[in-house]
């Protein structure tokens, strides 16, 4: 039972490991968040990675729209509708401050769909700005607001954005001079610098007093973004902007943020209703101090402040062996002096120092000094004890007042309408890429745009990921304790198969287990039998010896009446009789002896089963042993 239970542990713990290992590569690529997400794959099979080619058969079309758009762009045909910008950007040396960024429409460089194209930003450390108008305006009113598009960071990135700005309808708007400082509504998208991985949601909301614009900034993601700029595959980045005033923030269709706009954003919409008190100060006695020093307190007269922390251990002895002549460093032996060295330029040329290698055999060199050890003399300076402040007052803040500039705006969605999309960005990693752009109000279309487009994308990437090792490989360079994992997951089965199936050792309490227990019914066995053996010849005996005495009578009989002169002499006379007292004595000596012998193999048989075995083997062997005799004399 135990070597069972033992046994299941085992197979238990396996298990759990296996689940763990499981785990941790499924939270490699799922995103740790309570939502809904609509999965556009089909299987596939696994296929090499060929460079520049999907290895991985599909038929491209062009995704279309399907319901009400405001704006979409894929890239596939004319490229047309975009606008580069030929301005500068403002506070910034003149030698970077033109929007000279290049441009380009192509398809990916790995895991390309045949027909897909997309735009490319391709300069480094340049400023990049293209935009282009939307088909017709949106009006927030009373239909959300969903902007999507995909954004691949072939190579990775370093420092730069990929996020977009919705920018704000005006009568002058002037795509040529799309700059930092145009007018926007609302900009979002990832960003990047460093190791600060950031996704935006920013909008400009409009102070219904002041008429002035300020942006209102989304609390970051809960979600470790850091993949989604690294893995070099291209992800669906989406803001859904509800009349409800909610937002959400989906990467790869995931819920990645969500909040209110009234709750959720920084500084928050509306201000609050009172604020400190500008024209108060903090009057000049007021006292913030909770401890005061003890004024009444006195350094007592024993105090010597002037006693060092550390004083030399006068019962330090010098080890054995210090060598007081020897410098600790000396002069390189080797070292020579170069070639090139100029006295009267670099001074009086001097080997360079090494440590002495005659100390490296001794405990030291040099001048010997005593340790240090702690003065237990030591008190240091000499402080009152603090206690309460009696004319403590608590910390001082001003009166609160009606706040002049409060506002209250209950619907911070109904924002400034949006008649452009623009890309105004900073990178020092080329290549970025960005396709499939779409504004529109139902999830259903933004959805199946998604899946015309991102999801074929997904599709072929899946095609063409490496194996499991090397997935497996992959994960353990991020999170190296994961080896012990992998080492632990192969050597159980073997374990495992070791221990359930090798053959188990007997050991000597087994052995003397199951030899007591034949121990016991072979005995019990044997002395029932033999038991049944001397009563039958007991019976025997005893009829045996009845026809002796019956068959002695006749014979007495017949020599005292027929024939009287048996024996010629007395002593012959007496001799015979002699025998036939003898013999009958021993046959009563013999059931007398088996009487006994049967009495105590009965006697026997009342123990308890331990001592019955160890009993009834002796009494076994006497009880044979007397059969034996027996049956001898019988014969």
């Amino acid at each position: 039972i135990i070597r069972m239970r033992f046994q299941w542990d085992w197979l238990c713990l396996g298990v759990l490991i296996i689940n763990s290992v499981t785990a941790e590569i499924e939270n490699e690529e799922t995103l740790d968040a309570d939502v809904e997400v609509e999965d556009f794959d089909k299987q596939s099979q696994k296929a090499d990675v060929v460079r520049d080619k999907s290895s991985l058969e599909v038929v491209y079309q062009t995704p279309k729209p399907t319901g009400e758009v405001y704006f979409t762009e894929t890239f596939d045909g004319e490229f047309s509708g975009w606008v580069l910008s030929k301005t500068k950007k403002e506070d910034t040396d003149d030698n970077i401050a033109k929007y000279d960024g290049r441009w380009e429409v192509e398809e990916l460089k790995e895991n390309t769909v045949p027909g897909d194209r997309g735009l490319v930003l391709k300069s480094v450390a340049k400023h990049h700005a293209i935009s282009a108008m939307l088909t017709k305006a949106f009006i927030f009113d009373d239909k959300p607001l969903i902007v999507q598009y995909e954004v691949n960071f072939q190579d990775g990135i370093d420092c730069g954005g990929a996020y977009i700005k919705l920018l704000s309808s005006s009568d002058d708007l002037n795509l040529e001079y799309f700059f930092d400082k145009t007018p926007y509504t609302i900009m979002f998208g990832p960003d990047k610098c460093g190791e600060d991985y950031k996704l935006h949601f920013i909008f400009r909301h409009k102070n219904p007093k002041t008429g002035e614009y300020d942006e209102k900034h989304a609390k970051r993601p809960d979600v470790d973004l850091k993949k989604f700029y690294l893995d070099k595959k291209t992800h669906l980045y989406t803001l859904v902007l509800k009349p409800d005033d909610t937002f959400e923030m989906l990467i790869d269709q995931v819920v990645v943020g969500k909040g209110s706009l009234l709750e959720d954003m920084v500084p928050p919409v509306n201000p609050p209703k009172e604020v400190d008190d500008p024209s108060e100060k903090k009057p000049d006695d007021w006292d913030e101090r909770p401890k005061i020093p003890d004024p009444n307190a006195v350094k007592p007269d024993d105090w010597d402040e002037d006693e060092p922390s550390k004083i030399e251990d006068p019962d330090a002895i010098k080890p054995e062996g210090w060598l007081d002549d020897e410098p600790q460093y000396v002069p390189d032996p080797n070292a020579k002096k170069p070639k090139d060295w100029d006295e009267e330029m670099d001074g009086e040329w001097e080997a360079p120092q090494i440590s002495n290698p005659k100390c490296e055999a001794a405990p030291g060199c040099g001048h010997w000094v005593r340790p240090l050890k702690n003065n237990p003399k030591y008190k240091g300076k000499w402080k009152a004890p603090m206690i309460d402040n009696p004319n403590y007052q608590g910390i001082w803040s001003p009166r609160k007042i009606p706040n002049p500039n409060y506002f209250e705006d209950l619907h911070p969605f109904k924002m400034t309408t949006v008649s452009a999309i623009g890309l105004e960005l900073w990178s020092m990693t080329s290549d970025i890429y960005f396709d499939n752009f779409i504004i529109c109000s139902e999830k259903e279309v933004a959805d199946r745009w998604a899946a015309d487009g991102w999801g074929l994308k997904k599709l072929v990437a899946s095609a063409n990921e490496p194996g499991m090792f090397r997935q497996l490989v992959t994960a353990a360079e991020d999170h190296p304790w994961l080896w012990v994992l992998y080492i632990l997951t192969l050597a159980l089965p073997v374990g495992l198969g070791v221990l359930f199936c090798w053959p188990a050792k007997k050991t000597d309490e087994d052995i003397d287990f199951k030899k007591t227990d034949i121990s016991k019914s072979i005995m019990k066995g044997e002395i029932t039998q033999e038991k049944e053996e001397i009563e039958d010849d007991e019976i025997e005996l005893e009829e045996e010896k009845e026809n002796e005495e019956t068959a002695e009578d006749g014979k007495m009989s017949n020599s005292l009446y027929k024939v009287k002169p048996i024996f010629s002499t007395e002593d012959e006379r007496e001799g015979g009789e002699d025998i036939d007292y003898d013999e009958e004595e021993e046959e009563n000596e013999v059931a007398d002896e088996s009487q006994e012998e049967g009495d105590k193999s009965n006697k026997s048989g009342s123990e308890d089963e331990m001592k019955e075995a160890d009993e009834s083997t002796g009494s076994g062997d006497g009880l044979l042993k007397s059969v034996r005799k027996r049956r001898v004399r019988k014969d």
